[in-house]
């Protein structure tokens, strides 16, 4: 059968509006995703929901089919999103209510029965991630746009090539292939070059969308619109494949992958052929995805300037210690971003951040704020804060649970109304971590000298829950063989002190010549907790990059 052309419009709720219609235009495609759901995201569309028992979803999707439906209609191009979140009927029926006010005829479908709150009491949101059969359903019976709500990110693409090619849940190979395409797409331009490493290998002012070239033995060409800035090469597909995964099974409702089968190849320019993925049966479990309100946060960011800088936070301590005795979580931060002798005022300045967190708004809001105003003539020389300190805002928890794939009612909801249940995989197989496999032949003695690690690798980071994951990938064959003996568990904890006494797992991907570390705890409670300077983790590769080892000067 013919090649599927799935494009990407979204990573994120918020990421570049006019992606859809830049996608729609820029070259051919059978097929349009958006992916729009983030653990922060449901945490949001929660409050929406809240306020309004009839939200719950991503509005911006509505706002850019309002400018693109037509065209989509036009060019045949199928448009399948997650943009449902919390309400994926309720989308549905307001984009049918859009194609009449615009008068297109589209064939709208849904897919529910993710939502697992009412047995989760005491969450704000409870949403298991579904595959892509559902989505299949939809497409097989016509739809010219499907909705969902807590589908896996690579779902929005297993299910529009399970129904082109007619897969069936048993073929693990092909449905493994399009996992890995799915998650090359899943984040928009981070496969173009946005976020990358070595970004001044390219243009990445203005990267463009990502799309694959789906075959039906589930191998992929992943490629972008001709004329559209970034690029696409080994390594920006490498660094995305890393993204946010852990160990060499990567597990989803439809498939486990195995992220070390992966065989990347140059197909030419901005092209990258994927293939040699094999599958296996799924787990007998579905994550599930629990939001709920923690409490409230509060901050402070006071500014020390030039001299004597610990001793002026030593002093805004313990003034500020009385009207922090019963706050349930208070954290200090000392950031010593001053020089001496600066040339500039901002660059003779360290920054003292106080976080609090509390049930109990009042000791996270008022009691905090007016405590550090009234410093304002009373502290340290030069005091100053970077913002008025305000009320305590609430802040969220996310956690992860696990239920038996039987345990959700799966249900494609199609143009015409008729409900058809998915059923859950029968095929299934207990997750188990693969054997480290052999290290490759350490490079021969030399001389080596002090350097930063990103010159002879990429990272690339990310947070699940509570936990973030560090991939780094070497550019050569020499450097992958000095990162495989260099880069253990206990030197990544020695680069990265914060993490000296949490749960660091090693994972190896010589098929990528990478290592994808998941560092267990570094979040808290989850990015909405934002217990944490980069709460996502999203710098924490760079960071690690940025740090000096003995590295060998061949390899320099």
């Amino acid at each position: 059968m013919s090649v599927l052309r799935v494009g990407n419009a979204s990573g994120f709720y918020g990421d570049r509006f006019d992606a859809m219609r830049e996608m729609l235009t820029g070259g051919p495609l059978d097929v349009l995703t958006g992916d729009y759901l983030a653990e922060l995201t449901m945490l949001i569309l929660g409050r929406d929901r809240l306020k309004n028992p009839d939200a719950g979803y991503a509005r911006t999707f509505l706002r850019q089919l309002e400018e693109c439906l037509g065209l989509a209609h036009e060019r045949g191009v199928k448009v399948v999103a997650n943009a449902g979140g919390l309400n994926p009927a309720g989308l549905a029926d307001a984009v049918r209510a859009l194609a009449d006010r615009l008068g297109i005829s589209v064939r709208v479908a849904h897919v529910e029965g993710d939502d697992l709150t009412a047995a989760h009491p005491g969450t704000l949101a409870a949403h298991a991630y579904l595959g892509g059969f559902g989505i299949a359903e939809c497409l097989r019976a016509g739809a010219d746009v499907v909705v969902t709500g807590r589908v896996t990110d690579a779902a929005l693409v297993t299910g529009p090539a399970a129904a082109h090619f007619g897969w069936q849940p048993t073929e693990h190979d092909r449905l493994a292939g399009a996992v890995v395409a799915g998650h090359v797409l899943e984040c928009g331009a981070q496969a173009t070059g946005g976020n990358y490493a070595f970004f001044r290998d390219g243009d990445v002012r203005r990267p463009g969308f990502p799309l694959a070239e789906v075959h039906a033995d589930g191998s992929c060409v992943i490629t972008k619109h001709d004329g559209t800035g970034g690029f696409v090469d080994v390594g920006t597909v490498t660094a995305q494949l890393l993204y946010e995964t852990g160990g060499a099974r990567y597990a989803g409702p439809d498939v486990t992958a195995r992220l070390d089968t992966v065989r990347l190849t140059q197909d030419g320019p901005d092209r990258v052929r994927i293939d040699g993925v094999r599958g296996e049966a799924p787990p007998p479990t579905l994550k599930v995805g629990l939001n709920r309100l923690g409490g409230f946060r509060n901050e402070v960011a006071f500014v020390l300037t030039g001299l004597d800088v610990e001793a002026k936070a030593a002093l805004v301590r313990a003034q500020m210690e009385p009207a922090l005795g019963g706050v349930a979580d208070v954290r200090w931060d000392l950031v010593r971003t001053d020089r001496p002798d600066a040339g500039t005022e901002e660059t003779a300045s360290a920054l003292l951040r106080l976080v609090v967190r509390d049930p109990d708004p009042e000791k996270a809001g008022r009691a905090l704020s007016g405590a550090a105003v009234e410093l304002a003539l009373s502290s340290y020389p030069g005091f100053h804060v970077l913002a008025p300190p305000g009320k305590g805002a609430p802040y969220g928890v996310f956690e992860a649970a696990h239920v038996p794939q039987d345990a959700v009612d799966h249900v494609a909801v199609l143009h015409d109304g008729r409900r058809v249940p998915v059923a859950p995989a029968k095929d299934t197989a207990v997750l188990e971590a693969v054997p480290e496999p052999p290290p490759p032949p350490p490079l021969p003695p030399g001389p080596a000298r002090r350097a930063p690690l990103g010159l002879v690798a990429g990272a690339r980071s990310g947070d699940k829950g509570g936990d973030a994951n560090v991939g780094v990938w070497a550019r050569t064959d020499e450097a992958w063989r000095w990162l495989a003996h260099e880069l253990t568990a206990d030197r990544l904890r020695e680069l990265i002190p914060e993490a000296r006494d949490l749960p660091v797992t090693r994972h190896a991907l010589p098929g990528l010549r990478a290592l994808n570390f998941v560092v267990e705890g570094i979040l808290g409670e989850g990015v909405a907790a934002q217990a944490r300077f980069d709460p996502q983790a999203k710098a924490l590769g760079e960071w690690l990059r940025a740090r000096h080892l003995d590295i060998p000067e061949v390899l320099l």
